[in-house]
């Protein structure tokens, strides 16, 4: 029975984690960007 409880607050830390990350949508960087990023040319 205890393992059962444990299984069921490991995933519901883990939906915590997953609807946070969704509502945040990345909205904000971690870090800034230092430096421009190559951008490879169009194939075309």
């Amino acid at each position: 029975m205890r393992r059962g409880w444990i299984l069921i607050v490991l995933a519901a830390l883990a939906l915590m984690v997953i609807a946070y990350a969704w509502i945040d949508g990345g909205s904000e960087p971690v870090h800034p960007i230092s430096q421009p990023v190559e951008v490879p040319e169009m194939a075309g």
